[in-house]
């Protein structure tokens, strides 16, 4: 019996900047003080001001604010499909789509992919199961 996980000869996945991981249903982008305090100099303001701005209280938790766009929500930091925070975003972002609940089972995965078009995209590299779990490896509360 193997006790590697389906996806051990690596996926596919390149991320194409099209922000669409950003938006869609509503949601949380739950943050640490390491990760506000990040952002917070990335945007050179202070911290007491970046979470009066950007954040909210969900589960217990800090977040991130959405804003409202039709019967979407976007991330506070999408701004023409970019994310202005990028170099600086939180872990649970950088982990996409390296997600415990996206990698479930080759159906999560599919799941996946029908919302974001990097996963097996034909241009895209395999991703070993190193990599992946290497990712799946960093703190954050994702």
């Amino acid at each position: 019996m193997s006790l590697k996980p389906w996806y051990k000869d690596g996926l596919k996945f390149k991320c194409t900047g099209c922000g669409k991981c950003c938006t869609g249903t509503s949601g949380y982008v739950f943050i640490n003080d390491e990760e506000v305090e990040e952002m917070a100099r990335f945007l050179k303001i202070s911290v007491t001001e970046f979470k009066c701005r950007y954040t909210r209280f969900a589960y217990g938790k800090l977040a991130l604010i959405e804003k409202k766009r039709g019967s979407d929500y976007d991330c506070v930091f999408l701004k023409e499909k970019k994310c202005d925070v990028y170099a600086a975003r939180p872990v649970q972002c950088r982990k996409f789509p390296w997600w415990e609940s996206n990698l479930k089972s080759p159906g999560s995965w599919k799941e996946t992919a029908d919302e974001c078009e990097g996963v097996d995209h034909p241009d895209a590299p395999v991703v070993s199961l190193k990599e992946i779990q290497q990712v799946l490896k960093q703190d954050g509360f994702f």
